[in-house]
């Protein structure tokens, strides 16, 4: 019980309850640093246990409640049981892990009382078996073996990985990410040897009277130690390069010296301990130095990587000594791509200015090669490749690199390669070219569909913004512009038609490279229509269309262009004209005769106008279905009946007359409303309605 509440006791007794026994705290105890402890049996990490508390005070006090801890998980509510004790259930969340687990016991006091509480410390206790068993006994001095250990309970053996050190063996435990164990044993006497392995638990076992032990019973193996049958020679260089002068001449090679080493002697290098192995070099045993290694000179013959295995020296194909070492052929650059960001491999060298790319580099021995470029940062990356036939390094180019090229070099030689550096050549939205035709000028972008200007227009101006081409953020270089111009009639015939290629704009001083674009084809006064026009756009006829169309030419760039259509048209509100026409079967009414009825229908008669058309403002070239005009009307004209006292009469008048809106109609009939004076008779004033005939040619 905790002694902060040994005065008021709270729990009589406490048992736990796993699926093979009960433990209770009144009689499995241990004393663990002077405290009593509940101990159980566990075989499971996360064991689920019946717990039952009894109080000291008799039912009716308040309930008993459980604190809640990481160690465990509370999966039913304490709840009251006949014999006065209260019960839930615990699942534990790693029994060999956890340390200090604790049962915290409260019960709330009632007014003017404190709350009582218990702590009940618990010890799990495992059963640990740990076994050895090698089938092969045979070792060998200097040489690590590794073994598998088995056990009833892995997780509760304690594995360091720490080497310990005996007279006959050094050993150390290892557990593998799948929770196995392994033993590591380096012999180091010959032999037949015992080796005794000490292994400690996570979790103690308890032993009679009490006792806690941690300790596991040691493992013993007998091992046959056996000489080594190689010695490893260590080299001072971790690579030569195999090329025609150290084929020829040999290269230095220091050596451990070895028990039979003779000097002045060529031993053999193979890739295999049988005879009959690949030749790989020879070496040359030429003289001792004074730290016991042995200067030699070692002539490749072919090459070897570390990770193929192990090179032996002999001598008679008998396998003297082990060693290794990369021989690699001379660094030879057989081609080079570049990787554009968003783009694809390409064999073109060429880089632009503030650009990112990956240089791909392919041949022989490019590994051991220490490759960088001329003043060019080269940024490591987690895609770079480092392969001996394939480099990928990733290489930035400044934004005020000032050269044309950057050398690749390796270990600052130059390779014979080299990336090229030309500025930026993109087509840029055209929205830094403006045009304006009587109006403030506008980019050519926002607009989207004929334009209808409606006065004369004086001239057809293209500007080039240069400053709105380049950025700190985004270069585009020289824009590389067409324009077609074509001038066509109101009825839609073709006028006129003038190219104007290579129109250079280059982008002004807010860019970072302006000082890299000087070039005299660059354009910087704006493009005039009426200085290419043989028929002036002030001369054009109404309802005439200009349409200008601006496009980057394809030549000049790896991506597709843009291309703008303006187009400029010559409207107009109302058209003015003499219109000669036929009305027939005319109703007229004199003003003032006495009857004051209409007439019969007359026959043909002949009006000669000066006639207002109007224009709809919401289409082009397309006139409303009335017209207004004033002139003169000959009544009957063409009067075909037999009363030669016909009605003839000759007035002016003011006609509106309204037209079918068919445009393709050539015989139309109008309708005529008006009004006028009569030159002859005594009544002069008029009205009349009436249709006409209209014939279009």
């Amino acid at each position: 019980m905790g002694e902060a509440q040994a005065q008021v006791p709270l729990l009589r007794d406490v048992t736990l309850r796993t699926d093979t026994a009960t433990y209770q705290l009144s009689r499995h105890t241990v004393v663990v640093q002077g405290e009593p402890t509940l101990f159980f049996w566990f075989r499971r990490d996360d064991e689920t246990v019946e717990l039952r508390l009894y109080p000291e005070r008799v039912a009716g006090d308040k309930p008993l409640r459980l604190r809640k801890s990481a160690d465990f998980q509370q999966l039913d509510s304490l709840t009251r049981e006949p014999d006065g004790g209260w019960r839930t259930r615990l699942r534990f969340q790693d029994l060999t892990s956890s340390q200090f687990i604790r049962l915290v016991v409260e019960q709330p006091g009632t007014a003017g009382e404190e709350t009582l509480r218990d702590v009940v410390p618990l010890l799990p206790v495992a059963y640990t078996a740990v076994s050895l068993r090698s089938a092969d006994d045979e070792l060998f001095v200097g040489e690590e073996k590794v073994l598998e250990l088995n056990s009833s309970n892995p997780r509760n053996v304690r594995a360091t990985g720490e080497w310990v050190r005996t007279d006959e063996f050094d050993y150390r435990v290892t557990r593998q990410p799948n929770g196995t164990l392994r033993l590591h044993v380096l012999p180091k006497q010959l032999g037949r040897r015992t080796l005794a392995v000490k292994l400690q638990s996570e979790r103690p076992m308890l032993q009679n009277g009490g006792r806690l032990n941690y300790q596991l019973p040691a493992l013993r193996q007998e091992f046959t130690v056996k000489a080594t049958r190689l010695r490893f020679l260590t080299p001072d260089k971790r690579m030569v390069t195999l090329d025609e002068a150290s084929r020829r001449r040999g290269a230095e090679l220091i050596l451990d010296n070895g028990r039979f080493f003779e000097l002045r002697r060529t031993y053999r290098i193979e890739d295999q301990e049988e005879p009959g192995g690949t030749l790989i070099g020879e070496l040359f045993t030429r003289q001792y130095l004074s730290n016991d290694r042995v200067l030699c000179y070692l002539r490749p013959y072919n090459t070897h990587r570390q990770t193929e295995g192990y090179l032996y020296l002999k001598l008679n194909d008998q396998a003297l000594y082990v060693t290794n070492l990369d021989i690699t052929p001379k660094t030879t650059i057989t081609g080079v791509q570049v990787l554009h960001r968003g783009g694809d491999w390409t064999s073109s060298l060429s880089v632009s200015p503030g650009e990112t790319v990956d240089v791909r580099l392919e041949g022989e021995g490019l590994q051991k090669a220490r490759f960088h470029f001329e003043d060019l940062p080269v940024i490591p990356s987690d895609s770079s490749i480092r392969t001996d036939a394939r480099v990928v390094l990733r290489v930035q180019v400044p934004i005020t690199f000032d050269k044309r090229k950057s050398s690749i070099l390796n270990a600052g030689q130059a390779t014979g390669f080299a990336l090229s550096v030309r500025e930026f050549q993109r087509p840029h939205p055209l929205d830094f070219v403006s045009v304006s035709y009587g109006e403030a000028p506008r980019p050519i972008t926002q607009l989207n569909g004929p334009v209808l200007f409606g006065h004369t227009v004086r001239d057809v101006v293209f500007n080039f913004n240069p400053n709105g081409i380049d950025s700190d953020k985004a270069l585009y270089g020289k824009q590389f512009l067409s324009f077609e111009i074509r001038t066509l009639n109101a009825k839609g015939e073709l006028v006129e038609i003038r190219n104007v290629d290579n129109v250079v704009i280059c982008p002004g001083d807010n860019s970072p490279r302006a000082v890299f674009y000087q070039d005299k084809a660059c354009r910087t006064d704006a493009l005039s229509l009426n200085s290419l026009l043989g028929r002036k756009t002030y001369d054009l006829d109404e309802w005439s269309r200009i349409i200008v169309t601006v496009k980057h030419q394809a030549g000049q760039y790896s991506d597709p262009g843009f291309t703008q259509v303006v187009e400029l048209v010559l409207k107009r509100t109302y058209k003015f004209d003499i219109d000669i026409s036929f009305p027939a079967g005319l109703l007229t009414r004199k003003i003032g005769e006495p009857n004051g009825s209409y007439t019969s229908f007359g026959g043909i008669s002949l009006a000669t106008l000066a006639q207002f058309s109007f224009y709809n403002p919401e289409k082009i070239n397309r006139l409303r279905p009335y017209k207004v005009g004033a002139g003169f009307v000959a009544l009957n004209a063409f009067n075909l009946s037999q009363d030669n006292n016909a009605n003839r009469n000759l007035g002016i008048v003011v006609l509106g007359s309204v037209y079918p809106t068919r445009r393709d109609a050539k015989l139309t009939f109008p309708l005529y409303l008006g009004g006028g004076y009569l030159l002859n008779g005594q009544y002069k004033w008029f009205v009349l309605f009436g249709p006409g005939i209209g014939v279009r040619l």
